[in-house]
């Protein structure tokens, strides 16, 4: 069915973010700098979340809220109807915000000391979550592989089989974030068997998952078996896909008793309630936002090969992504030691493009580009990008 929403007019350039507390914007408050780096979009939201949200602000009391039944049957049957995955009500725990749920997972299901297996490179909460709670990461690289007619970013499963007796919790990114890549059942099940054997439990962030920008599947890791739901708790949010990041609504599926219960005790007298205003966003994206988000993906498409094609040109590198709106660049091509510049991002952001640095994820050569914005906004940086390799090519 072909999409009738016209996402040009919720991508456009005059809808500014400047002024508005932004903190992807005001970061680079009164700087002529593009700022291209933290996970939000600058897409207006949905007409149907924007509705529900001033019906409910023109009620006037926003007092204490319990998340509604509708929200979490909404919930359950997306989970049935895109992956098949029947759980129950009593399975979902609500939270303020995704990262919340990283650092709350970390330390229910470790003590200190105990070894957390972290992909590298990965996006900086999944390093702080560990360190947090006093357990010891161990990094097990993610690298470029050949699969079939395509390179995409996978596990060095040799690295990760060799520590695998030690592993008490593996930190899963799926999609990963900022490699693109949505792990097949192949991968999934690997993983889930290596989790058996050697008695893992596993925290699955799968936050991206909506945002598929190939012909892809994205499989919940806990859908795998009965064996992975019961060692798996997984962090989803309505957040990152209807730019709803800001009213801070996530949640955990949880299906084991135990492991729920571990949860919610570190939870206690600490983590807020989600606020009356997300449980209407949330609501509102899950019951009407499909036709936006199918638009938003047509768009965030033709960013991505905007951004593929610019890349190349410049004589940089990055993977074709499978998901998300944030591209992950080689710039190790750039030689920087005739110049003032440390790093990519640095002389990236001297031309007038903010990108994530390299080194927040674990690797100083790359920079992270959101691509989450007006086509106007993107041709811009881009050109802003292609300026910068220009000047090192001839000084």
């Amino acid at each position: 069915m072909k999409n009738t929403v016209d996402f040009e007019s919720y991508a456009n350039d005059q809808i500014s973010r400047q002024g508005t507390s932004s903190m992807k914007w005001e970061k680079y408050a009164g700087e002529d700098i593009l700022p291209m780096w933290v996970a939000d979009t600058d897409f207006k939201v949905a007409d149907e979340i924007t509705s529900a949200l001033q019906q409910r602000v023109s009620h006037g009391i926003f007092g204490y809220t319990l998340v509604s039944g509708q929200l979490k049957s909404l919930i359950l049957q997306r989970l049935q109807h895109l992956y098949q995955w029947q759980v129950t009500e009593s399975s979902l725990l609500f939270l303020p915000g995704l990262v919340c749920g990283l650092n709350i997972a970390t330390r229910a299901f470790t003590s200190p000391g105990d070894k957390v297996a972290v992909p590298r490179p990965i996006y900086p909460p999944f390093n702080s979550s560990t360190k947090n709670a006093g357990a010891e990461a161990v990094d097990v690289p993610m690298v470029k592989q050949q699969v079939g007619d395509k390179i995409r970013w996978t596990i060095d499963w040799p690295v990760l089989e060799q520590a695998a007796a030690d592993i008490r919790l593996l930190m899963l990114c799926n999609p990963h974030n900022p490699g693109g890549t949505v792990f097949t059942r192949q991968e999934l099940v690997r993983l889930a068997d290596l989790a058996k054997t050697h008695d893992w439990l596993v925290c699955s962030d799968e936050i991206h998952c909506d945002l598929l920008l190939q012909n892809v599947e994205h499989i919940p890791f806990a859908s795998i078996s009965e064996d992975a739901a019961n060692r798996c708790c997984t962090l989803m949010a309505p957040s990152k896909t209807w730019n709803i990041a800001g009213l801070g609504c996530s949640f955990a599926v949880i299906e084991s008793p135990q492991l729920r219960k571990r949860f919610k005790q570190v939870m206690q007298g600490i983590v807020p309630e989600v606020n009356l205003l997300a449980v209407e966003a949330a609501t509102a994206a899950y019951q009407s936002g499909e036709p936006w988000l199918q638009a938003q993906l047509d768009y965030l498409r033709d960013n991505h090969q905007s951004v593929s094609n610019a890349v190349n040109d410049m004589g940089l590198d990055m993977v074709t992504l499978e998901a998300t709106y944030l591209a992950w660049i080689d710039a190790s091509a750039l030689d920087l030691s005739a110049t003032e510049y440390e790093t990519p991002a640095q002389l990236f952001e001297a031309f007038g493009v903010g990108l994530s640095p390299g080194s927040d994820f674990g690797c100083d050569k790359y920079v992270r580009l959101n691509f989450g914005c007006s086509k106007g906004t993107l041709n811009k940086a881009l050109l802003r990008m292609k300026e910068a390799v220009t000047s090192l090519n001839n000084s």
